[in-house]
């Protein structure tokens, strides 16, 4: 399977993304923006497409961050979606397919930043990879907003500052708000990235110190992820016979 995966920021790093790929041996391109790449001109030159989060928000302007083409970028996905390629995104890449498909993100409830629960909804229960997952489960979080939802868009799990954490735009597209992937290295990164943002927000019921973001261990999400990516693998190896 070859991966291409969409990098709006040196620190929004895909982490274990990165390891499950490595221990399979399957090819992983980069399109990475904030060293000025160019989106792809074949797209069938990747069969699961990957969009990391970042600080901006679907209508960030290129006045506000020079390296973040909102349009471009969605249209991109848009083309990716009709070649019926598989495709996940995190955080930003969540929103950012949900506009793709026509569905406009939104501000979450509450801002999080750390390491708290998911919660499954009765929708997951139905669906072929998070049926397995269990009902409660810890995940990382660093974000303020939301993918917006399509009327065939099933929520599959929820958290207590954000309704839409994991949703599921089609068999083949998810959109984590939360993040997997998440690594000591990753967020070391993000930590030193966004300093500002963790004193600003810090008296917020769901932010966690840096201190208390250094001392956790992503090893039991980070699995939950490969299960995840595993199961996405087959789909995609399944349909190129």
């Amino acid at each position: 399977m070859k991966i291409h995966i969409l990098m709006h920021e040196s620190f929004e790093a895909p982490g274990a993304i990165e390891k499950w790929a490595k221990y399979h041996d399957f090819p992983v391109t980069y399109t990475r923006f904030y060293q000025n790449d160019k989106l792809r001109d074949n797209i069938d030159e990747f069969d699961y497409l990957i969009v990391m989060g970042g600080p901006q928000c679907p209508i960030t302007t290129e006045l506000e961050c020079p390296h973040f083409h909102t349009k471009e970028e969605i249209e991109f996905i848009k083309q990716t979606i009709a070649k019926k390629k598989s495709l996940l995104g995190v955080c930003l890449g969540a929103q950012l397919i949900g506009e793709a498909l026509g569905a406009k993100f939104k501000h979450s409830p509450s801002r999080e930043i750390g390491v708290y629960d998911l919660t499954l909804t009765k929708e997951a229960k139905n669906d072929p990879i998070f049926s397995t997952f269990p009902k409660k489960f810890a995940v990382g979080h660093w974000h303020g907003d939301m993918p917006g939802l399509t009327p065939d868009t099933k929520i599959l799990a929820t958290s207590k500052g954000c309704p839409r954490q994991i949703v599921r735009f089609s068999p083949k597209i998810y959109g984590f708000q939360c993040h997997f992937e998440f690594t000591p290295e990753s967020m070391a990164d993000m930590i030193k990235n966004n300093a500002q943002e963790l004193n600003h927000y810090k008296n917020w019921p769901f932010i966690e110190s840096a201190e208390t973001l250094r001392k956790h261990d992503f090893s039991e999400m980070n699995n939950l992820l490969f299960k995840f990516l595993d199961y996405m693998e087959s789909l995609v190896s399944k349909n190129s016979h």
